[in-house]
């Protein structure tokens, strides 16, 4: 269920809540890059890209190969679902809940009039 806490939704969205993380997983979204060239735009060095990886791998949203000395890095993103299906539930509940408000504004000011 969605509601449940669960280790894998909290790595998840730990993953998620690091700009340096999502600006990698936008970049991935455009194909594999090796590590540097995930790094390159943020000049950091590659352990510190590695770090950012690991937790990317962690959460399960990207699958990291060794190609000889090169890191090549991979997006899955089949593993935002679960991010999505999270969003989704408390969107449908928000709305709910707003559109009940709503009507009992309407129906308050009905009475007024």
């Amino acid at each position: 269920m969605v509601l449940d806490q669960s280790p894998e939704l909290d790595r998840l969205f730990h993953a998620l809540a690091d700009p340096t993380r999502r600006a990698m997983l936008r970049r991935l979204a455009d194909g594999e890059h090796n590590l540097g060239e995930l790094a390159a735009p943020f000049a950091m060095s590659f352990p510190a890209a590695s770090k950012h990886v690991r937790v990317l791998e962690a959460a399960g949203l990207v699958s990291r190969r060794k190609q000889g000395r090169v890191h090549r890095v991979r997006i899955e993103a089949d593993r935002l679902r679960a991010a999505q299906a999270w969003i989704d539930f408390y969107a449908r509940y928000w709305t709910s809940r707003l559109d009940e408000l709503e009507v009992a504004i309407r129906e308050k000011r009905e009475e007024r009039a």
